[in-house]
Order: C-alpha cells, then structure tokens, then sequence
C-alpha cells in the first residue's frame, strides 16, 4: 500500500515550487491525492476491510485541511492546485 519512491519522486517533481522542494503544501496535497486514490481502488475490492476505510477517511481530512489552508493563504495557488488534481472546488 506504500508508495514507491520513484512515484514519490515523480509527484513532488511536479508539484514542487522549487528544485529543492519536498514539503510545501502543494506537494504533501499531491501526495495525499495518490494516496486517496489508490487506497480508494483497494477498497473497491476489498469491501470489508474497515481498517482502511478508515486510514481513507483520516486522509480526506488531512488534504481538506491542507486545500483549505492553501485556500485562505493564496487563492491563485489553490485553483491551480485543484486544476492539476482534477479535484472539485467545495465552495
């Protein structure tokens, strides 16, 4: 269930503001999303493991927090931000 590396890589070369950047919140919302999504594929599977469904849920509620804060901070940043996720504006 891990992500490896390599995609790590990959989202936060995408992500990054600059060069050197692994950790703003436009990276950690990237990552959060390819974890979302994959897990999201487990369980469609997996129908009873609850255990996950709730490491899902956990998730979801930390990228909602991370989108609203980046929200309040630079408007700009977070409708990019939305448009490159391919994720729904909540208003």
């Amino acid at each position: 269930m891990a992500q490896d590396s390599a995609k790590k890589r990959e989202i936060v070369s995408a992500f990054a503001r600059n060069p050197k950047d692994t950790g703003s919140t436009e990276v950690q919302v990237a990552l959060l999303s390819d974890r979302i999504k994959s897990l999201t594929e487990h369980l469609k599977v997996n129908k009873k493991d609850h255990s996950s469904r709730l490491g899902l849920r956990k998730l979801v509620s930390q990228r909602k927090g991370l989108l609203t804060y980046i929200r309040r901070k630079d408007f700009k940043r977070y409708v990019s931000l939305i448009e490159k996720l391919g994720l729904k504006d909540r208003g």
